[in-house]
């Protein structure tokens, strides 16, 4: 039966079901219906996050100063991203502003997480949705050289045989039967488009990024201690500066470790530079030029971010990745974002297994409610431990519904870019290196790898290219190219500090609970590598009263609200064709691209007797 949203997606919910349970190689758990016509159109589609966990609940009651070490580890992917929330929400509730080397080692700290899951994401869960790992064997090492001097010139490892060192090695694993993190791929499908070549090119750097990532990681080790989960500290971060034998004895900062994290960023900038920007810039091509320009969805309509990246310290106006709201695709305005105003960001669980006094009510995360209520439909198929079909029109995910002044949106990287390349285009100073780095990607992608390639030269522009499956995977890309940059100068500014005398990394003049309002409430957020996140904490009597997380796949990750609008993953389906259904590559495609967090975005574990792979045709 079709129907509109009142975004108007048509949706149409007859035709074959299909459904992919769990969603595969991204954090959590995740289930994905869609409905697709006799030519294999997705017309409906259906999200849902298939696991309860309770974090919220378990903090009540708790220090405000704990926090961020229990929401912590809401994720061990995006490690580090909730802890600076957490510690951002206590600090705005207290009044405690940090030190300048705190706010730079907090930032490099966030721009390394950034940097870290962007080529993780990327290379070792999402680029396998583009590249055919197989085909990579039928590839000329001689032509794949020469495919990476066309794209990306300045990269060293580019011989012949140094591709073909690799193409060995993965014939060696084909072989023998044993394919590793290659198994149970779609290899072969025809909506792989990318030649022989290519497919080689992209597995080699796989292999580099497996073995880049590793070391990357070891700034947090520096800064916070350890990762996954590094430590963090209310007031500022909990390692000490010692140069020159001027400051604590002891002390992990000193010139050794701060020069491993500067040749570290090197790294990053050289990684990004000749490679994961090039391979995303000539596969975008390849599959543009083959036709596939689908998996926009929201990000077309309404994006939106709280901003990030302030070039001076406490400054909003510097953000060098400002933030606003976008709505119905009108660049011509970007609306003020305030995750403080009740009217703004209001928490839906119509459709969530989740319940409320009056459910036809938005709740603000200052009052948000954590009561779980799982209940299915009446037309759902199955049983609560083994459904086969939902029912869409009653509750069907564990995952609650932001909206912004009621409007469904998209986050992540892509919104980040669309609405710094706005920004920039109407004159914010701050960013606009992101417009150059758009500018430059259509160029490339328009004509540069086109005329390098022999293949037709187009003219699509950044509003063409951005909002689609592709424009989302390539923001990924930019915004790890912009993050190493901005390091390189946090670096050098936290050096300067140090140089002229400053070595306080911490404020602790409100440690003391008995220095504490009797009530407070503040909220923190980050620009995290899967979109904006907001924690909003209320504290009483020095302990935490409630706590409330909106994360990045709550946005995205949404199901409908009670005015019907569908998240951004449902609407980033509509529309695409597949096709071979029994091989969904095009629903993986899309979905990957925005790297669903699924642990972190539903509010431990789900019943016993869940099934742990199907996809289903019917």
């Amino acid at each position: 039966m079709a129907s509109y949203d009142t975004q108007g997606f048509k949706l149409n919910d007859t035709g074959r079901r299909i459904v992919v349970d769990p969603v595969t190689r991204i954090e959590g758990h995740m289930r994905c219906e869609v409905n697709v016509d006799e030519n294999n159109i997705i017309r409906n589609a259906v999200s849902t996050g298939t696991m309860w966990r309770g974090l919220e609940v378990i903090l009540k009651g708790r220090d405000p100063r704990d926090a961020w070490a229990f929401v912590e580890r809401i994720c061990g992917v995006c490690t580090g991203c909730h802890a600076l929330t957490s510690v951002r929400a206590v600090e705005d509730a207290l009044g405690i502003k940090i030190p300048k080397n705190a706010y730079l080692i907090r930032e490099m700290m966030a721009k390394t997480l950034q940097v870290h899951d962007h080529a993780v994401h990327f290379y070792h869960l999402h680029a396998l949705d583009w590249v055919d790992v197989v085909s990579a064997l039928k590839a000329d090492p001689k032509k794949t050289s020469e495919l990476q001097q066309l794209v990306s010139p300045s990269h060293p490892l580019s011989s012949p045989g140094y591709f073909r060192d690799i193409q060995n090695r993965l014939k060696k694993f084909v072989e023998s039967g044993q394919l590793g993190p290659f198994m149970n791929g779609y290899w072969g499908s025809k909506a792989y488009v990318l030649p022989p070549e290519a497919n080689l090119m992209a597995v080699t750097h796989y292999l580099e990024a497996l073995d880049l990532q590793k070391e990357w990681v070891k700034i947090h080790t520096i800064f916070g201690g350890k990762n996954p989960h590094p430590n963090y500290l209310v007031g500022g971060v909990p390692c000490a500066i010692n140069i020159d034998g001027n400051g604590a004895a002891g002390a992990p900062l000193n010139m050794e470790r701060l020069n491993f994290v500067k040749a570290r960023i090197d790294e990053i900038i050289e990684f990004n530079k000749n490679v994961y920007v090039p391979d995303i810039l000539a596969i975008g091509t390849i599959y543009k030029q083959a036709g596939w320009l689908y998996g926009g969805g929201l990000s077309a309509l309404n994006v939106a971010d709280y901003g990030t990246y302030e070039k001076v310290q406490d400054d909003h106006s510097t953000q060098q990745l400002p933030g606003g709201v976008i709505l119905n695709g009108n660049w011509d305005e970007i609306f003020p974002i305030d995750p403080r105003d009740p009217e703004q960001v209001q928490e839906f669980v119509n459709h969530s297994w989740y319940k409320y006094a009056d459910e036809s009510k938005g709740l603000h995360p200052w009052d948000g409610v954590t009561e779980p209520n799982y209940e299915l439909g009446s037309k759902t198929k199955g049983t609560k431990t083994n459904i086969q079909q939902l029912d869409e029109s009653a509750k069907y995910s564990w995952i609650k519904s932001p909206r912004w002044r009621g409007n469904a949106l998209e986050v992540g990287p892509l919104s980040r870019y669309i609405l710094s390349y706005v920004h920039a285009t109407k004159g914010n100073k701050y960013c606009q290196r992101v417009k150059e780095q758009v500018d430059y990607s259509a160029m490339m992608i328009n004509q540069g790898i086109p005329k390098a390639l022999g293949l037709p030269e187009t003219s699509y522009s950044a509003k063409q290219l951005l909002p689609t499956t592709i424009g989302r995977t390539l923001a990924r890309a930019l915004e790890s190219q912009y993050a190493g940059e901005m390091m390189l100068d946090d670096w050098h500014e936290l050096m300067a500090n140090i140089k002229a005398g400053d070595l306080s990394t911490a404020n602790v003049e409100k440690w003391d609970p008995s220095t504490w309002p009797k009530e407070a409430k503040g909220v923190g957020t980050v620009a995290a590598p899967r979109g904006m996140l907001g924690h909003w904490i209320k504290i009483k009597d020095g302990k935490i009263e409630n706590y409330q997380c909106v994360v990045p796949t709550t946005w995205n990750g949404s199901p409908r609200d009670p005015k019907g609008q569908i998240g951004a993953f449902e609407a980033s389906l509509m529309n695409t064709p597949m096709v071979n259904p029994e091989q969904p590559v095009e629903i993986l495609r899309t979905l990957h691209s925005f790297d669903p967090c699924l642990a972190c975005s539903t509010h431990v574990m789900s019943p016993d007797g869940q099934e742990l792979t199907s996809v289903k045709v019917r």
